[in-house]
């Protein structure tokens, strides 16, 4: 894992972040990321290459709450998402870390050790889920 804190956006990243929120709103999240002291954004590689990253706020010392979280489609589903978040918090030395998501990604939080809770049709159409993981 390698902290990203480039004022310029890698493309990889920068397409990384637009699955993980509106292609509009993507050079903005990013500039979050280099500009704001609380937020910090990691890419992981395979062969070099970067495949994923994930971005995090910090609320305090101990609560983080993953802002975005992406990997690449040829790479899914081979435990990438999951080392990211074991990474933050053995990094941070965290008590708890957090999400907010949509329907396809619940499974994933799930699969994790993430207590899923509906928030409801936060936008029409659209229900969301808090995830809250207890760092043991």
């Amino acid at each position: 894992m390698r902290e990203i804190d480039s004022i310029r956006i890698d493309p990889t990243i920068k397409k990384l972040l637009s699955y993980a929120t509106s292609e509009e709103k993507v050079d903005a999240e990013y500039k979050k990321y280099t500009c704001l002291p609380n937020r910090k954004l990691y890419s992981a590689q395979v062969n070099g290459e970067i495949v994923s990253c994930i971005g995090v706020e910090f609320h305090n010392s101990k609560e983080v709450v993953i802002k975005h979280i992406s990997v690449l489609p040829k790479e899914r589903g081979s435990g990438i998402g999951s080392s990211m978040i074991r990474f933050i918090c053995k990094e941070y030395n965290l008590n708890s870390i957090s999400a907010e998501t949509d329907k396809d990604a619940v499974m994933f939080y799930s699969n994790f050790g993430f207590h899923v809770t509906s928030l409801g049709e936060k936008y029409p159409g659209v229900e969301r889920f808090l995830c809250v993981f207890e760092v043991k």
